[in-house]
């Protein structure tokens, strides 16, 4: 007995309606992920100024620090954006990277450049409009970064100081925003931390790609992981240094009223070596960001060393000396 042939099942066909909907929310999102949310930690150190210039209980300094935060937010995914559009082809030779929104296709380049181009001039405004001198510094901040994306990624040891000198502009500019003067030694440990985080970042990239290392990133064959290891080990004992000279000199003694800010020294010591631990046994490194919101233990060390830190500058017994 012959069998009755089944119909075709066809699918409905979404109206244009929908599909250009469907677009536009995929494209949108794109863009949000473009911009790098996860990576906007390292925009903490805006904060750096209103945590060691003790504003950190006036309401109007934090409002302040906020902006600022914000507005580094934007600009610095602005140049996750620029970033993107100049590696799309590097990045697809990456076995992470090529998922990224545009080196994907997912986000046109026409519509990255115009995202970053009004995301980019309205926090330039915001930011000239929060102060000038910190207009002036977002300004240098996003000069720049645009600068490392077109040329200075490709110039070896440059590379690595430029993103290090970013995350300086960032402290300078949260500093401004709150109106308070840093030491030049805080100035001093950040750059040498922002130098230890791109260094360790350069090893990862170079071990995880291996023979591909040079067609993700043409820098990475000026390198090999023995030099970024002499690199790393002159960086990690310096940024520990300068931390140590910070906590005990006598600006900084003068201007907190006591030696104790010394006692935090083993907060740094174990996260750096964490960090270490994770580059050289976990093959971790490749996004500081990432590494600080996944690993727990680095993630409770961090956070202990800003409350102790907290407590030594803002505790009873300093708040006395202020209101005297």
């Amino acid at each position: 007995m012959a069998r009755t042939p089944l119909p075709d099942i066809i699918e409905p066909t979404r109206p244009p309606a929908a599909v250009d909907a469907a677009r536009s929310t995929s494209l949108v999102a794109g863009l949000v992920t473009s911009l790098r949310p996860s990576q906007w930690t390292k925009n903490l150190f805006v904060f750096a100024g209103l945590m060691f210039g003790q504003r950190l209980l006036e309401p109007p300094a934090m409002l302040a620090a906020g902006a600022a935060f914000v507005l580094f937010c934007l600009l610095s995914g602005v140049v996750y954006l620029l970033n993107d559009v100049a590696d799309r082809d590097a990045d697809r030779q990456h076995p992470i990277k090529r998922l990224r929104p545009i080196a994907s296709g997912a986000v046109p380049v026409s519509a990255a450049l115009t995202a970053a181009g009004v995301i980019g001039l309205s926090a330039l405004i915001g930011a000239f409009a929060l102060r000038p001198l910190f207009g002036l510094l977002a300004l240098l901040y996003v000069a720049l970064l645009a600068l490392y994306s077109l040329r200075l990624k490709h110039v070896v040891i440059l590379d690595v100081l430029t993103i290090a000198v970013g995350f300086l502009v960032r402290v300078a500019a949260g500093a401004v925003a709150v109106s308070v003067a840093v030491s030049v030694w805080l100035y001093m440990l950040m750059i040498l931390l922002a130098l230890f985080l791109a260094l360790s970042k350069r090893r990862h990239e170079l071990v995880l790609l291996a023979d591909g290392a040079t067609g993700h990133r043409r820098i990475l064959g000026e390198y090999t992981p023995y030099l970024l290891d002499q690199m790393i080990s002159v960086v990690t004992a310096s940024t520990l240094v300068a931390y140590a000279i910070y906590t005990v000199s006598p600006e900084t003694t003068a201007k907190f009223h006591t030696d104790k800010l010394a006692l935090t020294l083993p907060f740094p010591l174990y996260g750096i070596f964490r960090y270490l631990y994770l580059v050289h046994r976990k093959e971790g490194g490749g996004s500081p960001s990432d590494l600080l919101l996944t690993d727990r233990p680095l993630l409770i060390c961090v956070a202990l060393w800003a409350g102790v830190v907290a407590l030594v500058i803002y505790g009873p017994s300093q708040l006395m000396h202020w209101g005297q």
